[in-house]
């Protein structure tokens, strides 16, 4: 694979393999109205589809959304009504859908009426995974899209569910990966990332496949991004084997530690069979409420587990 490493958003040179994926990833919650949101479009231009989630995670304990795929017909960041525009790079981007998606948790799945512009607007520099991870953790993750980017941000706009229209103003995190992404190569993976405030923030990611750990990430404080070099984590599951509660210490470059505590409020779950049935991996992709250092935030506690 060549793969040109840069902290520009732009796409990037596919390598040979099948499952070689450039992926968008956005999130956010919208306190006022208890809204969270996570958005992805992936492009596997060697398998010749796009994949696409859209959800929305109510306060009422409901979620709207669903995961689908798309033929993959050109490089737009874009499928099945869900389009992400760049505005500016490394800055500002819009995120939009329009259509209908079906409303899980009340009864009978019913279909609903969709529509949001929301735009975002980072608060951090760019951070590449590559300041925490070389060598061999390199290798370790190569094959769930080792070029890896983060940043948080604040997002703004208007969401319509049926007749309701929400004003959205709100943080989240942005992750944008190419290479090879297998969602059954991993034993497990944590995506941890919380937004305090326009000044503080962190992301971090623990990842075990067979050939071993790698952890990543960065703090955002004093104006600047910190690498996060290790993490130590303790998480009790629920009954559907997703996190409930997380424990962590995280340990920058410099040496400080973080201590983090995280209660899971909400989530959405989704199946990754593998095509040959043998495996299946679940994403739990949880809104989850963070103490640090007596202040409160909130943010995505992911956890990708395979389970056969």
């Amino acid at each position: 694979m060549t793969c040109m490493i840069s902290t520009t958003d732009k796409l990037h040179e596919m390598g040979g393999l099948e499952e070689w994926s450039e992926s968008f990833y956005f999130s956010f919650y919208d306190h006022p109205s208890g809204i969270f949101a996570f958005l992805r479009v992936g492009l596997k231009p060697n398998k010749g589809e796009k994949e696409m989630f859209c959800f929305l995670l109510m306060p009422d304990g409901t979620f709207i959304g669903t995961k689908d795929q798309a033929p993959f017909d050109n490089t737009d960041l874009a499928a099945k009504g869900l389009k992400f525009s760049l505005l500016e790079p490394e800055k500002k981007w819009n995120l939009s859908f329009s259509g209908r998606l079906p409303r899980y948790g009340a009864g009978v799945p019913k279909l609903e009426d969709v529509a949001f512009s929301v735009d975002y607007q980072a608060l951090n520099p760019m951070f590449n995974y590559r300041e925490c991870v070389s060598g061999e953790k390199e290798m370790i993750s190569s094959s769930i899209a080792s070029e890896h980017l983060e940043q948080y941000g604040r997002l703004k706009g208007q969401l319509k569910i049926g007749k309701t229209p929400y004003a959205i103003d709100g943080m989240g995190e942005r992750d944008h990966s190419w290479g090879v992404r297998d969602w059954n190569a991993a034993k497990m993976w944590m995506w941890i990332n919380c937004q305090f405030s326009e000044n503080l923030a962190f992301n971090v990611t623990k990842l075990t496949v067979e050939g071993g750990d790698v952890d990543a990430g960065y703090i955002f404080m004093g104006g600047r991004n910190i690498p996060i070099l290790s993490v130590d984590a303790l998480t009790d599951y629920d009954s559907n084997g997703g996190p409930a509660k997380l424990s962590m210490e995280m340990t920058d470059k410099e040496g400080k530690k973080h201590r983090v505590e995280a209660v899971v409020l909400r989530t959405a779950t989704l199946p990754f069979p593998s095509r040959d049935g043998k495996n299946l991996s679940i994403l739990y992709e949880p809104l989850a409420k963070y103490t640090m250092d007596g202040q409160t935030g909130y943010g995505v506690a992911e956890y990708l587990i395979r389970k056969h």
